[in-house]
């Protein structure tokens, strides 16, 4: 079952609640042992109030995802900072001197582990500069336990911010792990219904029809090449990629191999971003295309995987053409070459090298640059 958007983030959310409560409960303990020495208890009373209110609120606003934006984050901010400004007045700049707990406390550390989970090491370590530098700045004096304190929510801000960046990625691969093992499940389903019928009855058709003449020898002949085209497609078909996620140039162009159209490619993965892959490929297969409708005989593509470059070269033993066939073309109005092949490359920053030699065959590298990220 695919895990729901952000599900690794709902802990940390509620881990959130869960110490904004507890701090909360230690700023009550804090206010009664020392209410006696505030400049102002009531004021220090209606504080904890608000503090309380705004613990409740937070816990219910950060619990739904569509909530969880700039507004809410900033407000939250701003509370705290309030606290942290009135803490010089309502406790006395004097009971501060004698050692007495700031109003906030642990408390105040909420609005950072909220901006940490929210985006990460970033967010966690601004949101930690600005509750430190407002504590410091209602200060006398700064001493070791100040700067103290400043470091530890820099520090919270940084870990937590680290770890809710991992759970996301955690999260992104476990996905994508999800929908592949679900896209293998179904092509093995396919695979053997596949194999039951289509392709006994596709393979029959082709021995029956191998020692034919006229139609049914023709007829014969694509059976075969569909059964060697759905044997490809069951073999390597892979889960569809994601748009920004990479494909395998490899695993699309295996659905163009049959007993006319032979593929070479390496050993491991020729990864490049989905779009770029699948535009490589539809250039690919409408220069097998006009090897069907023009050349018609046997077709090679080779797949060369470089350091900064992927190049796909579509080689056949068909008539040819002499130089300039192709510009005639193009002025007649047939384009399939220059929007089919040319458009879709050099709109992904590529080059087209067509070489061809009336009776000997045409040769087209298509040749794409490795977009890394």
């Amino acid at each position: 079952m695919p895990t729901s958007p952000g599900g690794f983030e709902v802990p940390l959310w509620r881990a959130i609640a869960v110490f904004r409560v507890a701090s909360l409960a230690y700023v009550c303990v804090v206010a009664v042992r020392h209410a006696d020495r505030y400049a102002h208890p009531l004021a220090a009373a209606a504080v904890v109030l608000v503090m309380a209110a705004w613990t409740v609120l937070t816990a219910a606003a950060y619990a739904r995802p569509s909530r969880r934006g700039w507004p809410l984050l900033v407000a939250d901010l701003g509370v705290v900072l309030g606290v942290v400004l009135a803490t010089p007045w309502v406790v006395g700049r004097a009971a501060l001197a004698a050692g007495v707990p700031t109003l906030g406390v642990a408390w105040l550390a909420g609005p950072v582990l909220a901006w940490a989970v929210s985006g990460g090491r970033r967010r966690g370590t601004a949101a930690a500069l600005v509750v430190g530098a407002g504590d410091l700045a209602t200060r006398e004096r700064i001493g070791e336990s100040s700067l103290t304190g400043v470091i530890l929510l820099l520090l919270a801000g940084v870990v937590v911010g680290h770890v809710a960046r991992l759970a996301v990625t955690a999260e992104e691969r476990l996905q994508r792990a999800v929908e592949l093992e679900a896209a293998t499940r179904e092509r093995e389903r396919l695979a053997r219904d596949i194999h039951d019928s289509v392709l006994q009855v596709l393979a029959l058709v082709q021995r029956r029809g191998a020692h034919l003449d006229g139609e049914a020898a023709e007829l014969a002949r694509l059976a075969g090449e569909q059964e060697a085209a759905l044997r490809a497609l069951i073999a390597g078909a892979a889960a569809p990629p994601a748009d920004d996620g990479p494909a395998d140039v490899r695993g699309l162009l295996g659905r163009y191999a049959s007993p006319s159209v032979s593929l070479s490619a390496p050993a491991g993965p020729v990864p490049l971003p989905a779009p770029v892959a699948r535009e490589l490929a539809a250039a690919t297969a409408a220069a097998l295309d006009n090897v069907a409708r023009h050349a018609d005989g046997r077709a090679w593509v080779l797949v060369e995987d470089e350091e900064d470059t992927v190049t796909v070269s579509v080689r056949d033993d068909g008539p040819g053409f002499a130089d300039g066939r192709l510009a005639e073309a193009a002025a007649q109005g047939r384009l399939g070459v220059a929007r089919s092949i040319r458009g879709r490359i050099e709109e992904l920053g590529g080059s087209v090298r067509i070489t061809s030699t009336p009776g000997a065959g045409t040769e087209v590298e298509l040749t794409v640059p490795r977009q890394r990220t």
